[in-house]
């Protein structure tokens, strides 16, 4: 059987999802509320399980030797839409008075929508004069290659990188907290701490390759994702996955979402 993958942000993704375009779909945040009446207006029913975790790793190129840690409130004057800040400077008095370059996830990405939710308090809201895509590695190389370049962006990107790039702790009001395996498995990386999922389309599980993808997907998700750079989720979620898997292929289960009109 010939698997097509398609490279899209989670929004971008969601859309061909609920359009009845795709059967499955990687997600790094939950579906929305208009991405439900999508799904809901195309009769697209749905099962989601949680596959791992990621971190929101923000960092900057290895020569920064000033900026180490950044409180929660640093970030949004840097991130939000009005008045940001323009100079590392404007972050703290005590830094150069040079502009910062930014790097980081287009509109489309579910990690926009994460980050934009938890440090601007809404969800969409962010300056737009920076360098966005969709794709983490080129982010990574805009960072990797500007001596004043700032970036945000999957765990798993920043652990490929080596040493290629700096993380930068978090202060969200304990302290300053390093992204690391343990600290986003225990949450204590927060707020940039996240699930992530894959969906898969109800009326595709009738199909035998599908149904052999999903069963493979999530009896090997733990040490995929551990492989890739993701932090595996408790062995007892996989467990609960495969039970709810299996009880959605016989059809003991009701779908996850949103129904049918």
């Amino acid at each position: 059987m010939r698997i097509t993958v398609g490279f899209s942000g989670t929004g971008g993704g969601f859309r061909k999802f609920c359009a009845g375009e795709t059967d499955i779909q990687n997600a790094s945040r939950s579906i929305e509320p208009d991405e439900m009446d999508a799904c809901r207006e195309n009769n697209v029913e749905y099962f989601v399980f949680e596959v791992a975790y990621d971190g929101i790793t923000v960092v900057t190129n290895p020569e920064n030797e000033f900026a180490s840690c950044l409180t929660v409130e640093q970030l949004k004057l840097l991130w939000q839409p009005e008045n940001p800040a323009k100079t590392w400077s404007d972050l703290d008095l005590a830094w150069p008075d040079e502009t910062i370059e930014l790097y980081g996830p287009g509109p489309d990405s579910g990690t926009f929508d994460y980050f934009t939710s938890a440090v601007i308090g809404e969800e969409g809201a962010s300056r737009t004069d920076y360098f966005p895509s969709e794709n983490d590695l080129d982010l990574v190389e805009g960072v990797a290659l500007d001596r004043d370049g700032l970036g945000y962006f999957g765990f798993a990107y920043f652990e490929e990188a080596g040493d290629r790039l700096k993380s930068i702790a978090i202060d969200s009001g304990s302290g300053c907290v390093t992204p690391t395996a343990e600290t986003i498995a225990d949450g204590s990386y927060t707020p940039l701490s996240r699930p992530l999922f894959v969906y898969v389309r109800a009326s595709s599980l009738a199909r035998p390759e599908v149904t052999a993808f999903m069963r493979f997907y999530l009896a090997n998700a733990k040490s995929i994702a551990a492989d890739v750079g993701y932090i595996p989720s408790p062995d007892g979620i996989y467990r609960e996955d495969q039970a709810r898997l299996e009880a959605a292929i016989s059809g003991q289960l009701a779908s996850d979402g949103p129904g049918q009109l």
